[in-house]
Protein backbone atom coordinates (compact mmCIF):
# COMPACT_ATOMS: atom_id res chain seq x y z
CA UNK A 1 0.00 0.00 0.00
CA UNK A 2 1.29 3.18 -0.77
CA UNK A 3 2.33 5.76 2.29
CA UNK A 4 0.14 8.95 2.61
CA UNK A 5 2.86 10.57 4.14
CA UNK A 6 4.76 10.57 0.97
CA UNK A 7 2.40 10.54 -1.55
CA UNK A 8 0.75 14.24 -1.98
CA UNK A 9 -2.60 13.48 -4.00
CA UNK A 10 -5.18 10.31 -3.23
CA UNK A 11 -8.82 9.79 -2.56
CA UNK A 12 -10.42 7.73 -0.14
CA UNK A 13 -13.41 6.00 0.34
CA UNK A 14 -16.13 5.99 3.08
CA UNK A 15 -18.85 3.68 3.02
CA UNK A 16 -22.05 3.48 6.18
CA UNK A 17 -23.18 -0.19 5.05
CA UNK A 18 -26.65 -0.29 5.06
CA UNK A 19 -29.52 -2.70 3.34
CA UNK A 20 -32.31 0.21 3.11
CA UNK A 21 -29.89 2.99 2.60
CA UNK A 22 -25.64 2.59 2.31
CA UNK A 23 -23.94 5.93 2.89
CA UNK A 24 -20.76 6.84 0.37
CA UNK A 25 -18.20 9.35 0.56
CA UNK A 26 -15.32 10.48 -1.47
CA UNK A 27 -12.40 12.64 -0.52
CA UNK A 28 -9.36 13.40 -2.33
CA UNK A 29 -6.34 14.34 -0.23
CA UNK A 30 -3.83 16.94 -1.31
CA UNK A 31 -0.39 17.97 0.23
CA UNK A 32 -2.31 16.58 3.89
CA UNK A 33 -5.79 18.16 3.09
CA UNK A 34 -8.61 16.99 2.52
CA UNK A 35 -11.15 18.16 0.15
CA UNK A 36 -14.57 16.33 -0.44
CA UNK A 37 -15.21 15.24 -4.27
CA UNK A 38 -18.56 13.23 -3.32
CA UNK A 39 -21.08 11.53 -1.03
CA UNK A 40 -24.61 10.32 -1.59
CA UNK A 41 -26.55 7.40 -0.74
CA UNK A 42 -27.98 4.31 -1.90
CA UNK A 43 -31.41 4.07 -2.11
CA UNK A 44 -32.18 0.37 -1.86
CA UNK A 45 -36.02 -0.12 -0.80
CA UNK A 46 -37.11 -0.41 -4.19
CA UNK A 47 -35.85 -4.18 -4.52
CA UNK A 48 -37.48 -6.56 -1.95
CA UNK A 49 -35.09 -9.31 -2.04
CA UNK A 50 -32.05 -9.45 -0.17
CA UNK A 51 -29.83 -10.86 -2.93
CA UNK A 52 -31.53 -7.86 -5.12
CA UNK A 53 -29.83 -5.33 -2.65
CA UNK A 54 -26.66 -6.73 -2.12
CA UNK A 55 -26.20 -7.29 -5.78
CA UNK A 56 -27.12 -3.80 -6.47
CA UNK A 57 -24.86 -2.21 -3.57
CA UNK A 58 -21.39 -4.70 -4.79
CA UNK A 59 -22.18 -2.90 -8.55
CA UNK A 60 -22.30 0.55 -7.40
CA UNK A 61 -19.18 0.01 -4.81
CA UNK A 62 -17.60 -1.26 -7.93
CA UNK A 63 -18.32 1.31 -9.94
CA UNK A 64 -17.28 4.19 -7.87
CA UNK A 65 -13.68 2.65 -7.26
CA UNK A 66 -13.47 2.19 -10.81
CA UNK A 67 -14.39 5.73 -11.61
CA UNK A 68 -12.43 7.32 -8.94
CA UNK A 69 -9.42 4.75 -8.01
CA UNK A 70 -9.33 5.33 -4.18
CA UNK A 71 -6.43 4.83 -2.17
CA UNK A 72 -8.25 2.88 0.41
CA UNK A 73 -12.00 1.91 1.71
CA UNK A 74 -12.76 2.65 5.03
CA UNK A 75 -16.29 0.89 6.23
CA UNK A 76 -18.03 1.31 9.26
CA UNK A 77 -18.09 -2.19 11.21
CA UNK A 78 -21.70 -3.14 12.51
CA UNK A 79 -22.42 -2.76 16.29
CA UNK A 80 -23.69 -5.35 18.54
CA UNK A 81 -27.53 -4.88 18.37
CA UNK A 82 -30.80 -5.89 19.63
CA UNK A 83 -31.93 -7.68 16.74
CA UNK A 84 -30.29 -10.36 15.09
CA UNK A 85 -31.95 -10.24 11.67
CA UNK A 86 -31.27 -6.36 11.12
CA UNK A 87 -27.13 -7.36 12.32
CA UNK A 88 -27.24 -10.46 9.74
CA UNK A 89 -28.40 -8.02 7.09
CA UNK A 90 -25.99 -5.18 7.91
CA UNK A 91 -23.04 -7.95 8.19
CA UNK A 92 -24.23 -8.56 4.08
CA UNK A 93 -24.26 -5.31 3.25
CA UNK A 94 -20.86 -4.73 4.45
CA UNK A 95 -19.68 -7.97 3.27
CA UNK A 96 -20.58 -7.07 0.08
CA UNK A 97 -18.96 -3.43 0.18
CA UNK A 98 -15.92 -5.34 1.33
CA UNK A 99 -16.06 -8.00 -1.22
CA UNK A 100 -16.23 -5.08 -4.28
CA UNK A 101 -12.98 -3.41 -2.92
CA UNK A 102 -11.45 -6.57 -2.51
CA UNK A 103 -12.20 -7.16 -5.84
CA UNK A 104 -11.12 -3.90 -7.43
CA UNK A 105 -7.66 -4.42 -5.25
CA UNK A 106 -9.02 -1.50 -2.83
CA UNK A 107 -7.49 -2.02 0.42
CA UNK A 108 -9.86 -2.02 3.32
CA UNK A 109 -9.82 -0.52 6.96
CA UNK A 110 -12.44 -1.39 9.21
CA UNK A 111 -13.84 1.02 12.22
CA UNK A 112 -15.94 0.69 14.95
CA UNK A 113 -18.78 3.60 15.03
CA UNK A 114 -17.17 4.96 18.44
CA UNK A 115 -13.91 5.36 17.22
CA UNK A 116 -15.30 7.15 13.97
CA UNK A 117 -17.21 9.39 16.25
CA UNK A 118 -14.48 10.10 17.98
CA UNK A 119 -11.95 10.56 15.76
CA UNK A 120 -14.17 13.39 14.40
CA UNK A 121 -16.01 15.01 17.23
CA UNK A 122 -13.76 14.30 20.00
CA UNK A 123 -16.26 12.31 21.56
CA UNK A 124 -17.34 8.32 21.31
CA UNK A 125 -21.48 9.15 22.13
CA UNK A 126 -21.60 11.37 19.43
CA UNK A 127 -25.46 11.64 17.83
CA UNK A 128 -25.60 11.77 13.83
CA UNK A 129 -26.02 15.18 14.02
CA UNK A 130 -23.13 16.02 16.09
CA UNK A 131 -21.29 14.06 13.72
CA UNK A 132 -22.52 16.12 10.71
CA UNK A 133 -22.49 19.58 12.28
CA UNK A 134 -18.66 18.87 12.69
CA UNK A 135 -17.96 18.00 9.42
CA UNK A 136 -19.42 21.05 8.04
CA UNK A 137 -17.36 23.17 10.04
CA UNK A 138 -14.54 21.13 8.79
CA UNK A 139 -15.30 21.25 5.19
CA UNK A 140 -16.96 24.63 5.25
CA UNK A 141 -20.20 23.69 3.02
CA UNK A 142 -23.43 22.96 3.82
CA UNK A 143 -24.10 19.25 4.53
CA UNK A 144 -27.68 19.89 6.13
CA UNK A 145 -29.60 18.29 2.97
CA UNK A 146 -27.56 14.92 3.19
CA UNK A 147 -28.90 12.08 4.85
CA UNK A 148 -26.78 11.23 7.82
CA UNK A 149 -25.68 7.60 6.04
CA UNK A 150 -23.80 9.74 3.68
CA UNK A 151 -22.62 12.09 6.74
CA UNK A 152 -21.37 8.99 8.56
CA UNK A 153 -19.55 7.66 5.82
CA UNK A 154 -17.68 10.78 4.85
CA UNK A 155 -16.71 10.38 8.91
CA UNK A 156 -15.77 6.71 8.13
CA UNK A 157 -13.53 8.40 5.66
CA UNK A 158 -12.32 11.17 7.34
CA UNK A 159 -11.62 8.59 10.25
CA UNK A 160 -9.30 6.65 8.62
CA UNK A 161 -7.81 9.60 6.95
CA UNK A 162 -6.68 10.76 10.40
CA UNK A 163 -5.74 7.10 11.22
CA UNK A 164 -3.04 7.40 8.62
CA UNK A 165 -2.16 10.85 9.02
CA UNK A 166 -1.15 9.96 12.91
CA UNK A 167 2.56 8.96 12.42
CA UNK A 168 1.87 6.35 15.82
CA UNK A 169 -1.24 5.14 14.66
CA UNK A 170 0.08 4.29 11.21
CA UNK A 171 3.58 2.70 13.49
CA UNK A 172 1.09 0.37 15.01
CA UNK A 173 -0.54 -0.76 11.45
CA UNK A 174 3.25 -1.23 9.80
CA UNK A 175 5.93 -2.33 12.13
CA UNK A 176 5.07 -0.95 15.70
CA UNK A 177 7.44 1.33 17.99
CA UNK A 178 10.21 0.22 16.63
CA UNK A 179 9.58 0.97 12.91
CA UNK A 180 7.90 4.05 13.99
CA UNK A 181 11.55 4.93 15.61
CA UNK A 182 13.87 3.86 12.85
CA UNK A 183 11.49 5.93 10.41
CA UNK A 184 11.39 9.03 12.79
CA UNK A 185 14.74 9.31 13.97
CA UNK A 186 14.80 13.16 14.74
CA UNK A 187 11.45 13.09 16.71
CA UNK A 188 13.52 10.89 19.18
CA UNK A 189 14.76 12.36 22.23
CA UNK A 190 17.41 11.95 24.93
CA UNK A 191 16.77 12.59 28.31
Amino acid sequence: MADPQKDSVYRLLGVDPGTNILGFALIEVENKQPRLLEMGVLHLHQWKEQPDKLRHIFERISQIIKDNKPRAMAIEAPFYGKNPQSMLKLGRAQGVAIAAAVMMGVPIAEYAPRKIKQSVTGNGNAVKEQVAAMLTQLFKIDLSGHYLDATDALATAMCHFYQQSNPIAAAGKSGGWARFIQDNPGRIKDS
